[in-house]
Parts: structure tokens; C-alpha cells; sequence
């Protein structure tokens, strides 16, 4: 597979391969051929250097990301991987019957996000998959390694992202779940979204329901909980045709699936929810506040406040369960307002339904139809 526009992880990957072969005695490659997971055939990933340090015992890798997409933050990163031996050994019989056994310690560096809940590096099982899989055959049986990857410019952008409102902090996470980069708001990529959608109609026959996710974030959440990779489709930001393209290929049950921020745009008639397009997410808050008949001081600090986040902490600060029955009042019409923008384009039997996250990654609201949804997926919503 020759050069063309990877997410964040494959350069990382790239990079702290190429740091792996020099603390390992190989000369410096270029062009790293990376061992994709579950996937035949290699990545060929241009890598900027590779060279040992100090004593000998560390080495880096640079790479400079390169997705290929238009309106891309991390377009031009610069990308550190050092790398170096850790000193304790593993038992050499323990880790032949067991292959997991932790032999890389990955350390988020400067500029690469963690978890502000456990300090841990926030990082997809696919990017995950992907540095085992590379460098687990250059480190010998026995040894550790310790690999840290570092952003010198992570920090600054991660202010441009949404990462706070995951509980992400300190940098850019490694959440990418493919090694193709895809532009979300493109509409080549809304069609091969929908071909997506069709092939695993097809394969399902649409007898199981099919789950829409909004964002990477969505997705990795969806499949951590348990929903199986076969129903579950990333919507990007075109979630409007989306919804139409499902009904038309027969699916009987919808669960929309994302983080309140993104869904609450659904709730005020937004089908395209990509933040250069459309935002209107305070004044759709609002809104539905003055329906539910909040306070009016308190509506008026909401069209205020700074993002929905702040919004939503200071509904829950003033009257707890008053907040909760905001949400569900906002998942309960996402689910109607989906309804109808189906009942624009034609007639379908299907059960809609909508589930919402917050920052820590917790299922907190469901509409109606969206609750009865994620019993059967064995997933419940948290207080």
C-alpha cells in the first residue's frame, strides 16, 4: 500500500518503529512497512529520522503527520517516539505462553492527552494493536521497552479540540480506530459512510439493530461497551442523510449513539452537525430549558455560558434532578426530531432512538425508544 493520508496513530507507529530497529542495532529506514491489524498487505509510512542517544541505550523516531485532509488541526505534527530498555526483565517462559504479558510501557509525553480521571494515555485499542504489532518482533524475548511519544505542539492545539470535554487533558489523544484518515464533512466520504451502512445490512440482514455513532469518540466507547463492531456505523458529521440512507436499506431499529454536545444539535433540527457549518447548541439548550421551565435566572445563564459542558455543570450544581430531566427531555427529542426528518423523504417502519454520553465517557440519557435499545444491548445508563 503506497503513501496517502493516515490518522495520528500510524505515524506514531512509524515513528516509534524507526526508534525500535536503531536501539536494536538495525540501520535507519525511511519508509517504515507497517503490520496493520486484522488486515493483509503493508503500510509504507514515511518517517522523518531515527537516531540513538546519549549512551546508546535510548533512540527517537520523527515522524510529521500527514492525513491529507483539509481542516485537519494535527495536518504538519511533529511526532517524537523515544525510545529505551526498561530495566526490569521478564521471565522468558512466562512470556512464550503468554504473548500479552506487558512488555512495552507506553508513557504519554508532553503534548499527548491522558485520562484526568487516572493520568493514563488516552489511546484506542486500534492505535494500541497497531504498536504491538510493530514492535513487538524487533524487542527480544525477556526485555522491556519502554516507549514515551511526545507532541511538542499538542499541548497549544489540543485547545482547539473538544478533549476537555472527554475528561482529556494535557494533549492530543491517539484515538483513531482506521489507518486511513477520513474527512468527516466531505461527501465522499458521507458515501462511502453509506456503502459502509449497506454492506453490513446486508451481512446482518437487519435483523439486529444497527448503531449510528457520532465521532471517534462515539465509536471507541460504543465498542468498549460491548456493541458488536458488525451493527455499529461512524456516522462523521452527516448524520441526516445517514438516517435516510439506513431506512432505505430496511433497518428496523436505530440507535443514535454520541456525545451530548454533538447530539444536542440533532435536538434543534441540525442533521449536519460538523462545527463550520452549524452550531446553535446554547440556543437549542436554552430553548428546551424555557419548554422544561427552568428558572429564569438560571435560563439566562445558560445562553452564557461558555460551551454546553459549563451549561450542563451549572444546571447540575443549582438542582441535580432538575438537569436529569432536562437531558432526557433533550434525548427524547432528539428521537422526534430524527422521526421527522425521516418523514421528509418517505414512509418507514423503524424505531429511532438516541442515547447520549457526557465528558466521562458515561451513557448518562436516552430517549424512550433509545432506553428499551440498550437494555437489549445490556447497557445501562449511569447516574
Amino acid at each position: 500500500m503506497g503513501f496517502k493520508g493516515f490518522t495520528l496513530p500510524v505515524w506514531v507507529a512509524a515513528a516509534a518503529r524507526a526508534a525500535t530497529e536503531v536501539l536494536v542495532g538495525q540501520p535507519f529506514e525511511a519508509e517504515q512497512k507497517l503490520v496493520l491489524p486484522n488486515q493483509k498487505g503493508l503500510l509504507c509510512v514515511p518517517v522523518t529520522s531515527g537516531s540513538l542517544l546519549l549512551d546508546r541505550t535510548q533512540a527517537i523516531g520523527i515522524s510529521h503527520c500527514n492525513s491529507d485532509l483539509s481542516l485537519d488541526l494535527t495536518s504538519g505534527l511533529e511526532i517524537w517516539a523515544c525510545v529505551q530498555w526498561q530495566e526490569q526483565l521478564l521471565d522468558e517462559e512466562q512470556e512464550v505462553a503468554n504473548p500479552s504479558t506487558s512488555w512495552l510501557n507506553l508513557v504519554a509525553g508532553f503534548g499527548v492527552g491522558k485520562f484526568e480521571s487516572s493520568g493514563d494515555p488516552c489511546i484506542s485499542e486500534f492505535a494500541r494493536d497497531l504498536l504491538h504489532q510493530n514492535l513487538r518482533p524487533l524487542v527480544p524475548l525477556g526485555r522491556s521497552l519502554r516507549l514515551e511519544v511526545i507532541f511538542p505542539k499538542g499541548a497549544q492545539l489540543a485547545e482547539r479540540t473538544s478533549n476537555k470535554a472527554f475528561g482529556v487533558v494535557d494533549g492530543l489523544s491517539l484515538i483513531g480506530m482506521q489507518a486511513d484518515a477520513q474527512e468527516s464533512a466531505s461527501p465522499d466520504q458521507l458515501q462511502k459512510t453509506i456503502e459502509q451502512l449497506r454492506r453490513k445490512c446486508t451481512h446482518l440482514n437487519c435483523e439486529r439493530a444497527i448503531t449510528l455513532v457520532i465521532g471517534e469518540n462515539g465509536l471507541d466507547l460504543a465498542l468498549k461497551l460491548g456493541l458488536s463492531s458488525d451493527s455499529v456505523v461512524k456516522a462523521g458529521n452527516w448524520v441526516g442523510p445517514l438516517l435516510v440512507a439506513a431506512a432505505e436499506a430496511g433497518v428496523k431499529e436505530l440507535l443514535v449513539f454520541g456525545y451530548h454536545g454533538k447530539l444536542i444539535k440533532l435536538a434543534g433540527g441540525i442533521f449536519h452537525t460538523h462545527h463550520h457549518l452549524a452550531d446553535g447548541r446554547l440556543e437549542t439548550l436554552t430553548a428546551l430549558a424555557v419548554q422544561q421551565e427552568l428558572p429564569l435566572n438560571l435560563i439566562r445563564d445558560i445562553g452564557q455560558a461558555d460551551s454546553i459542558e459549563a451549561a450542563l455543570l451549572m444546571i447540575e450544581d443549582a438542582d441535580p434532578h432538575l438537569a436529569q430531566k432536562l437531558w432526557m427531555s433533550i434525548a427524547m427529542t432528539v428521537e422526534m426530531r430524527c422521526a421527522a426528518y425521516l418523514a421528509r423523504y418517505g414512509s418507514w417502519t423503524i424505531d429511532l432512538g438516541a442515547a447520549l454520553f457526557d465528558r466521562q465517557r458515561r451513557v448518562r440519557w436516552a430517549g424512550p425508544v433509545g432506553q428499551e435499545q440498550l437494555v437489549l444491548a445490556g447497557v445501562n445508563l449511569e447516574g
